[in-house]
């Protein structure tokens, strides 16, 4: 699709191996540009502002996701038969037949359990006091949403490295999500391996969906993309947003300061995080008919880029937006989504991050680097690859 000769050009790749790594001076740029931007390389028009990216999210009926939210066309048709990629009445359908396990009253019943083993965590990497922080980080998810889903225990091992180039695929069809294409695969293969043998853990989300499935309320195909469509989600945006807590507050130490003397600031820190440092960074919509956004008129068929990340920085609606405040009203961000498609996994992810905090709160005097941190590589995740740390103990 041409570009529209009114709308300002951003040439350099927000997807490139450096721009991935430090997004945010691109996302500035974009911000300064205007509310609608033409990326030439992706034939895309990014939506940097807060505003505009809400709004979009918000009218699911013009901006569809049912034909991919990826920005390569592989990735769209591979993941239909998810929620991520559905609309309407079918989205609605698919996402009722596990909602009821993500519901505030079903995680209340989890939260003893999830509290437990995160002061277990905690104790463990105090035991240690230098840790990488990633590996802190991974370990309540990779416990938690796994049972939840209902994966076996034997292929586990994978499911993170799994996970993260499943997000991958879901950018540009560029070197990065080529070489996720194997261990995309591998997941793809493993989910079907679990269906077909029905070796899910009994009472679980994988078991709800084969009993919904063997009485006719969906298909027997569609459960190995609805149990990665929990699981990774769950699991990646989860594990940055306790990274990139541990990385802020060792390196805002005040700030940690003031968690220590107010532990009731721990939900509004958890916004905090997922603003400053938001786990996804963005994903696309199509325009299903001739629309306009800010004025900026777009054609049926045009697709759209909700940078997130971008939104959350906005100095147009956050002040001081470079500024990581945990006093901050932050529950306005855009981190885990908004509208029809707002993460159903977030209350587990709010669940597991604030046990998290809690459990280094209470044990935790200081958190402080030990080394350079080093970022991954994702297209779609902005998340830590690794996280040198000294834990002190209180």
């Amino acid at each position: 699709m041409p570009r529209l000769p009114d709308v300002p050009v951003y040439r350099p790749d927000i997807y490139s191996p450096r721009a991935i790594l430090d997004p945010y001076p691109h996302y500035a740029n974009l911000r300064e540009l205007g509310p609608v931007v033409w990326l030439p390389g992706h034939k895309v028009f990014a939506l940097p502002r807060y505003a505009e990216c809400k709004a979009v999210l918000l009218d699911d009926k013009t901006f569809v996701s049912g034909e991919g939210v990826a920005l390569n066309p592989v990735a769209n048709r591979l993941s239909r038969g998810t929620t991520l990629n559905s609309d309407g009445e079918d989205h609605a359908r698919r996402r009722a037949l596990v909602a009821h396990r993500l519901t505030p009253r079903a995680l209340r019943g989890m939260k003893d359990v999830v509290e437990r083993q995160a002061a277990e965590i905690v104790d463990a990497a105090l035991a240690r006091r230098t840790v990488d922080g990633v590996e802190v980080a991974a370990a309540l998810p990779a416990s938690v949403v796994p049972d939840l889903v209902g994966w076996p225990v034997e292929g586990r091992e994978n499911l993170l490295r799994w996970g993260a180039a499943t997000f991958d695929i879901l950018g540009p069809l560029n070197g990065q999500a080529v070489r996720a294409v194997p261990a995309g695969l591998g997941m793809a293969r493993f989910a079907h391996t679990v269906v077909k043998r029905r070796n899910v853990l009994p009472g679980s989300m994988g078991d709800d969906l084969l009993r919904a499935a063997d009485a006719g309320e969906l298909a027997h195909g569609e459960c190995p993309a609805l149990m990665i469509d929990y699981l990774v989600p769950s699991l990646d945006t989860t594990l940055s947003a306790i990274a990139s807590a541990l990385h802020l507050f060792a390196t805002h130490p005040g700030q940690w300061r003031l968690l220590k003397d107010d532990p009731s600031l721990i939900p509004n820190a958890v916004n905090e995080v997922v603003r400053f440092a938001s786990p996804l960074r963005a994903f696309s919509r199509k325009a299903g008919r001739d629309t306009e956004v800010a004025g900026t008129a777009l054609p049926a068929g045009a697709r759209v880029l909700i940078l997130y990340a971008s939104a959350n920085r906005d100095a147009l609606a956050w002040t001081d937006p470079d500024t990581f405040d945990i006093r901050r009203d932050a529950s306005r961000q855009l981190g885990f989504g908004h509208g029809t498609h707002g993460c159903a996994g977030q209350g587990l992810a709010r669940l597991e991050t604030q046990a998290m905090l809690r459990a280094l709160v209470a044990r935790v005097d200081r958190i402080e680097l030990t080394g350079a941190p080093e970022w991954a590589r994702n297209n779609i995740i902005h998340r830590l690859g690794r996280l040198p740390l000294e834990l002190i103990p209180a």
